[in-house]
């Protein structure tokens, strides 16, 4: 195992960033930046499931609703709160009866952009991970997907809603519809920051000390692997490249990461690299919500993943550039919708 020794120390600050200015070479810079990160898209497709605005709508309220849940208080947004950036601050969350979800939940803001979900990639997209939720023993809880559609069906006000959004088909309160509805609203929820104004053409979007730390982070290595448009959720990687992660983060478990899902040695401690997109909002950081500052966060990653101890100086310019990732959140997410009215039914048919 990777210890943090002195000479894994001493190594490290022999690789310490050189001195770079932001102000020599900005259209290069520019031109960098593009490359390595790209557009942000409007809203994030999926050719298997055309977004259409029934299924926003319908989505949307599904996004929002406890009673299918097994015990009336889940539905997506407990875990993905509006007034949070999409997360719920938690290291780890709650699902229904209070059961302890194994991981940090991400911001749902974006995710439908990344190319799979979940730290461990165990679901393929964000329909997948929808209905699958639904009987997930640490989120919806439900015994069964029959179970969890007698309870959509007990409302009456989302018939004519699946009807809209599916026309055509005989019994449109599918599990399957369910994941395509939420999966469709997510795709919309696209956050554009100042960063993607910068990368527009906008140089006064970002200012001196965002630039020059974007030009830090990029000559650091981090884009190698936080790259794309969400910079990051493109590809799974070792979380402890160069040092074990534990012993910097003080993460209480050792969770072995995709292992978990594979059973492939060569998977362990393998994650799926998060998307940076308003991670100055989204605190605590990593699989297991160990860190709880941005500033920390950075200083972990320049260890265990580069084998870089970063200056406070380098630091805090990484950090202030990773402020020009908050975007604005869409209106439809910001104000949660009203609900189609009727109680929760615990035991539906």
């Amino acid at each position: 195992m990777n210890r943090l020794t002195p000479a894994v120390i001493a190594s490290a600050c022999a690789l310490l960033l050189p001195p770079v200015s932001a102000h020599n070479g900005d259209e290069q810079h520019l031109a960098d930046a593009r490359e390595n990160f790209g557009k942000l898209p409007a809203r994030f497709e999926n050719p298997e499931n055309p977004i259409t605005p029934e299924k926003v709508e319908l989505g949307r309220m599904l996004f929002f609703e406890p009673r299918v849940s097994l015990d009336g208080t889940v539905s997506c947004a407990r875990c993905h709160q509006p007034s949070l950036y999409g997360i719920d601050a938690l290291p780890k969350s709650f699902g229904a009866q209070s059961r302890p979800v194994p991981r940090n939940a991400s911001t749902v803001l974006n995710t439908a952009g990344q190319f799979v979900q979940h730290f461990g990639g165990n679901r393929k997209d964000v329909e997948e991970q929808a209905w699958r939720a639904l009987t997930g023993k640490v989120s919806y809880a439900n015994p069964d997907l029959p179970s969890a559609m007698a309870k959509i069906r007990a409302i009456p006000g989302y018939r004519p809603l699946f009807e809209k959004a599916f026309p055509g088909e005989a019994d449109p309160i599918t599990p399957e519809n369910w994941g395509k509805a939420i999966g469709a609203y997510e795709r919309t929820l696209s956050t554009p920051a100042p960063f993607d104004r910068y990368l527009s053409g906008d140089m006064g979007a970002l200012t001196p000390q965002q630039r020059l730390g974007m030009v830090k982070f990029m000559n650091a290595g981090c884009g190698s692997c936080h790259r794309g448009p969400l910079l990051g959720g493109t590809m799974y990687q070792k979380f402890g490249l160069v040092v074990d992660y534990w012993t910097v983060t003080k993460s209480t478990e050792v969770d072995k990461g995709r292992f978990l899902e594979t059973g492939n040695e060569a998977d362990t401690y393998v994650f799926k690299v998060p998307m940076l997109r308003n991670i100055a909002r989204t605190a605590p950081y990593f699989h297991d919500g160990s860190v709880t500052s941005l500033s920390e966060a950075i200083r972990v990653m320049g260890l265990t993943q580069l084998g870089k101890l970063l200056s406070d100086e380098d630091v805090e310019d990484m950090e202030v550039f990773l402020e020009s990732l908050t975007g604005e959140m869409p209106a439809h997410f910001r104000e949660p919708p009203v609900l189609p009215p009727g109680p929760f039914t615990a035991n539906a048919k």
